[in-house]
């Protein structure tokens, strides 16, 4: 891989290519038995309330056959580095006082549409998340081993920038307000080493250019340039944030999993990966809003105002921003067969 001093990425996966959400018969990956979760849609397996579209259909149209809190037709991203541990995926935090509630595994604390700040969404950002992370340690839910034996997963998938942008930010203005959410969100990294965790991964920002909310611009044929550009400035800012906390705690603790290249690689040349399918109209939704003003999930009068495709897995992505389960599987290959470090 080019430069890749530039880019510090785990080698997370096993050679499972298709996964389940429960524990594998070869136990936790290196006696890592939790996973603690924050972030956003792409890590969120059931926190968000039951107003927002992923508890509507067609969401978990593929996987559990209904819709169950999570931002794919399927799995999402938690599940996969879940499946790699060798656990099931960690209940999500507003479910954690039902019957049969298992916090075995860890918990997760993403909520959907969140960012670093405060975003468009009634719902925790990170700050929040860390805090409801801290008040279950309080309790003594989890010993000292737990934490010490656990991942922070951390994703920041572009849902700051959206609010920015809607608040009428500016593009003059978008560089500082870089560097001030990174900022932000290296204060919430070093809580969360604070708190005990060992090993910290935060996801980087994937191409937002590629995204089908900008590429249907483009009629689905290309990826919005600006948009990937700011992708990459995000990126550069977040590598150099990460490489300071790694130096002031003198260990490897903070690592930076490459979104951008593996959704790339997953969209462009997943097809020559073992295991792997071609995806049909790579840019294109699985779940498309039939007008403008609508997106997947939205019905009106009685009216489903979006259209779904006939075969999920044949796109990578399922909504205007979310990868399909066969996507977020193919990033999954395209990381385990890019990445060269191990925890």
């Amino acid at each position: 891989m080019e430069k890749q001093s530039h880019f510090l990425i785990i080698v997370f996966f096993c050679l499972f290519i298709c996964f389940p959400t429960t524990a594998t018969e070869t136990g936790p990956a290196n006696g890592l038995t939790k996973l603690f979760v924050f972030g956003d849609s792409y890590v969120d397996t059931g926190n968000r309330n039951f107003s927002a579209r992923s508890w509507k259909q067609p969401y978990g149209l593929t996987l559990p056959g209904r819709p169950d809190g999570r931002y794919s037709n399927g799995l999402v991203f938690s599940d996969y580095i879940a499946s790699w541990m060798g656990i099931g995926s960690p209940i999500p935090y507003r479910r954690r006082k039902m019957e049969n509630a298992s916090i075995e595994y860890g918990m997760n604390f993403a909520f959907g549409g969140t960012g670093v700040f405060e975003t468009l969404v009634s719902a925790p950002n990170m700050t929040v998340q860390i805090d409801l992370f801290q008040k279950q340690l309080q309790k003594t839910l989890y010993s000292k081993a737990d934490i010490n034996s656990s991942i922070a997963l951390v994703s920041m998938a572009g849902n700051d920038y959206t609010a920015y942008l809607a608040r009428n930010g500016t593009t003059e203005g978008l560089s500082a307000f870089t560097k001030a959410m990174i900022k932000q969100l290296g204060l919430n990294l070093q809580r969360i080493e604070s708190l005990g965790v060992r090993k910290i991964v935060v996801m980087n920002l994937q191409p937002l250019g590629c995204l089908p909310s900008e590429t249907i611009s483009y009629l689905y044929k290309n990826c919005s340039t600006s948009g990937n550009s700011l992708s990459l400035v995000h990126n550069q800012v977040l590598e150099k944030t990460v490489e300071k906390l790694n130096n002031k705690s003198k260990e490897s603790v903070f690592v930076i999993l490459d979104m951008y290249r593996a959704f790339l690689s997953a969209m462009k040349k997943q097809a020559h990966q073992p295991g792997a399918m071609k995806f049909k109209d790579q840019l294109m939704p699985c779940c498309e809003a039939v007008t403008t003003g609508y997106k997947c999930g939205n019905v009106e009068g009685g009216k489903k105002m979006y259209v779904v495709c006939n075969n999920p897995n044949s796109k990578f992505f399922w909504d205007d921003v979310h990868p399909s389960q066969a996507g977020w599987r193919a990033v999954y290959l395209a990381l385990k067969s890019s990445a060269y470090s191990y925890i």
